[in-house]
């Protein structure tokens, strides 16, 4: 009974570790990322290059990339874009609602976005007056942080 208490013990120690150790970022080379995430900022940033991306996750990984624009881009396991993240000039409107820029253009017109988060609700931006804005999955305002 001790050796299954021991073994038991030594087992769940090692899972911990485990654990641990696969939820640290883990730098990995460009060619490593999903292909739709290669694809997506070979289309969306052909002028950028990867200065470097990083794996967090073993079981249900997520991908964050940084480029020599300054830009960075959050993935999921799929590869597909979650987070966009800019520091120098507009997120590509390609990827921003028709009902959210719309709104942006009429309500902010001397701000452009400089993030756009999706959320389980719809989207989150950031404007580059750093207003925060959320929208619905229909592009509708649902709430405003400043």
């Amino acid at each position: 009974m001790k050796t299954n208490k021991f073994f038991l013990a030594a087992f769940a120690a090692l899972i911990i570790q485990a654990t641990i150790c696969c939820a640290d970022d883990k730098m990995i080379p460009a060619e490593k990322l999903p292909a739709a995430a290669q694809t997506f900022i070979k289309k969306t940033f052909p002028k950028s290059t990867i200065t470097f991306a990083e794996k967090d996750g073993f079981v249900n990984p997520t991908y964050e990339v940084h480029l020599s624009t300054g830009t960075k881009v959050d993935f999921d396991r799929k590869g597909n874009w979650d987070k966009v993240e800019t520091h120098q000039g507009a997120v590509p409107a390609q990827l921003i609602p028709a009902a959210i820029a719309t709104y942006v253009k009429t309500n902010y017109p001397a701000t452009h976005i400089t993030k756009i988060d999706k959320e389980t609700y719809g989207y989150e931006i950031e404007l580059s007056n750093d207003l925060d804005l959320k929208f619905n999955k229909a592009g509708a305002l649902i709430g405003i942080d400043d």
